[in-house]
């Protein structure tokens, strides 16, 4: 079960019975012996190996909010990104939900994010990029010049990028060192997604960090307005609506990766 959980990074109750061959009662209690020696956590809808989750205080108190619609997101964008790919990841908490997605996969990863890299260190299938520099204590993320100069010898197929805020003026963050190095990776890639549940969008932050012209795809939840899929429509930025599993469940059309079949 251990094997599982930090080969995958999260696991659902489903999973993990599917995976072992062994009924729920018996899942449920080996995990509460796990979590009591300190190998496992119990978090929404699954568990994660100890070690995984970020002991961190941006973590800590914005990981919880929203977190059906990032799980969403996450699970909608993931589904974008090809094996064999070069992923670039910041280190926001959609962007690490999209990360335990793609534990596991064929891919290489870049990442200038402590809890990201941890989940991709002993995955044997994926290529590790860590940047260097100042480590934010608050969220475990590298920042910058020594970051910002490797980023300027990489280039990427893929950056992933979380918002603090998004306007008709384009993408803010909270952190004036942060935005510096993610217009470094808006630089870096071939193909640029912003991952922002929709509390995130008619809001401003402190940092300007980009136009919407930077932006190929944002994938955001059923809460962003229709007036906000027109302008981002208009601004020539794909936009992907993903569902949560409620939503789903009464919604008769089909799932981000149906519609694209």
């Amino acid at each position: 079960m251990i094997d599982v959980i930090r080969t995958r990074g999260f696991a659902t109750l489903d999973e993990l019975v599917g995976e072992l061959g062994v009924s729920e009662s018996t899942v449920r209690r080996d995990l509460d012996a796990l979590e009591e020696q300190g190998l496992a956590k119990r978090t929404h809808g699954g568990v994660l190996a100890a070690g995984v989750t970020p002991k961190l205080a941006e973590f800590d108190e914005r990981q919880p909010s929203h977190h059906a619609a990032k799980r969403a997101i996450a699970v909608a964008a993931a589904e974008r990104i090809e094996d064999g790919e070069t992923v670039l990841l910041d280190g926001g908490t959609t962007t690490y939900e999209v990360a335990r997605l793609l534990v596991g996969r064929s891919i290489q990863v870049v990442t200038n994010s402590l809890p990201v890299a941890n989940l991709f260190a002993s995955a044997a299938r994926t290529d590790l990029v860590l940047l260097g520099g100042y480590v934010s204590p608050r969220t475990g993320v590298c920042l910058g010049p020594y970051a910002n100069e490797l980023l300027g010898r990489l280039h990427v197929a893929t950056t992933v990028l979380s918002a603090a805020g998004i306007t008709a003026e384009g993408l803010y963050n909270a952190h004036l060192l942060l935005a510096e190095t993610e217009q470094a990776m808006l630089r870096a890639a071939g193909r640029v997604i912003v991952v922002a549940d929709s509390s995130k969008f008619g809001r401003k932050s402190l940092t300007f960090v980009s136009g919407l012209d930077s932006i190929d795809l944002v994938v955001s939840d059923a809460g962003l307005s229709p007036q906000w899929r027109r302008d981002l429509a208009a601004a020539g930025v794909e936009v992907l609506v993903a569902a949560t599993a409620a939503a789903a469940a009464t919604d008769p059309r089909p799932s981000s990766r149906e519609a694209r079949r």
